[in-house]
């Protein structure tokens, strides 16, 4: 008896031992990836954390010191750009929860303009749509809707010209035909922006203030929100961009692509929000622990593998990987030996226009979650971050 009872302390040992060794060299190699992105100028500092087993297990930060570039601390705060989409479906998933909406309802019982959408043929002819547009459409970029450099539906445009979500979701039904007929194919576009209206509508409350009460407050992401203060622009992450002849340099503020403004009523919910690598990884522990959160139910286990499983199997272009399919604004690896990682199959996540990357694992209850403030965008940096932890785990 005595015999097996050693042996089996023997095991636990060496696997806790075998564990910690793991972390530690993973520590080690994603560090000296981190280096790399500063010494190339990919990046200036960026900072990365990885969480396993109900517990961060580290946190590191490299700073370039370069001039113009600033330290990242726990107050940094990124303009988080895409990665607001994944919290835009949460919100939409919780109003699910509470019965508002069916996936499959026409948004036009909710937003009755939605009757009047205008859709373009490949002549690029206008005419009046022949489906309607439906709620699981604008979740999973099969709307028709992209994203435009033009007037009256570009971003930059919209935040400095409408007051609000619902004059500019008016204005966008009026005068931004679809690109096609909704729910034909997938093309990845301004649907959370649209979403962020619907919110609205079926809470009776702006997108922040129902973002604020059902999430970031249960969450305590009290610095994730769609503007910043005075001193909030103290700790605003300044951007390392590419300038022309290939070196970097660091844009000011009325390069940030959108006001920030204190106030705001033009919340995007597809790229507005700021936040701090503290606060979203509280965003992501609630979903790598299935909606649960310091003992605390924010959403249901069912509602976060409803929005992660697999809707479309379009290739993610734009330079990503294959055997990765699309889900409610999240990426699903389901072929992970595709993607040339050693990754579990079913890891989902995000990453915003900045360079700001996020996934989780949900088989091995494990999160990455990297910041930076750079461009150009680079898939690259996420894929190389996962490599690196699942090689060494």
């Amino acid at each position: 008896m005595n015999k097996i009872i050693i042996l089996f302390s023997f095991l636990f040992f060496f696997s806790c031992n075998n564990n910690s060794s793991s972390i530690v060299e993973i520590e080690r190699t994603v560090k000296n990836y981190q280096n790399q992105l500063v010494d190339k100028k990919i990046t200036g500092s960026n900072t990365f954390m990885l969480y396993k087993d109900g517990k961060i297990q580290f946190s590191s930060v490299v700073n370039s010191g370069r001039k113009g570039d600033a330290d990242i601390t726990d107050d940094t705060i990124f303009p988080i750009w895409s990665m607001s989409k994944p919290i835009t479906i949460v919100a939409m998933m919780l109003l699910y929860e509470d019965g508002k909406y069916d996936f499959s309802d026409n948004v036009s019982k909710y937003i009755p303009n939605y009757k009047n959408l205008k859709c373009k043929n490949d002549d690029d002819e206008v005419y009046n749509c022949k489906n309607e547009l439906k709620v699981i459409h604008l979740l999973t970029h099969t709307s028709g809707y992209r994203y435009y450099s033009e007037k009256p539906a570009n971003t930059s445009y919209a935040d400095t010209t409408f007051s609000d979500l619902e004059e500019y979701v008016d204005s966008l039904i009026m005068y931004q035909p679809v690109e096609f007929e909704p729910g034909e194919k997938y093309r990845y576009g301004i649907n959370q922006l649209v979403l962020g209206r619907l919110v609205e509508v079926l809470s009776g409350k702006t997108f922040y203030d129902f973002l604020k009460e059902r999430l970031f407050d249960p969450l305590e992401m009290n610095e994730t929100k769609f503007y910043l203060t005075e001193n909030d622009r103290k700790n605003f992450h300044p951007l390392y961009d590419k300038s022309r002849n290939g070196d970097k340099r660091q844009y000011t503020a009325n390069k940030d692509g959108l006001s920030y403004r204190v106030g705001t009523k033009m919340q995007y919910g597809g790229e507005g929000l700021v936040s701090t690598m503290n606060d979203y990884s509280k965003f992501c522990q609630m979903l790598v622990n299935n909606g649960e959160y310091n003992g605390k139910i924010i959403m249901k286990k069912s509602s976060i593998e409803k929005m992660t499983k697999p809707y479309t199997k379009e290739n993610m272009n734009d330079g990503y990987y294959e055997g990765v399919d699309y889900a409610f604004s999240f990426f699903n690896f389901q072929e992970p030996i595709l993607s040339g990682t050693k990754a579990s199959k079913g890891i989902y996540g995000w990453s915003g226009a900045h360079n700001t990357h996020f996934w989780i694992d949900p088989k091995l209850k494990l999160f990455g979650l990297f910041m930076a403030r750079t461009r150009p965008f680079s898939w690259d940096i996420s894929k190389n971050l996962i490599s690196n932890v699942y090689l060494n785990l």
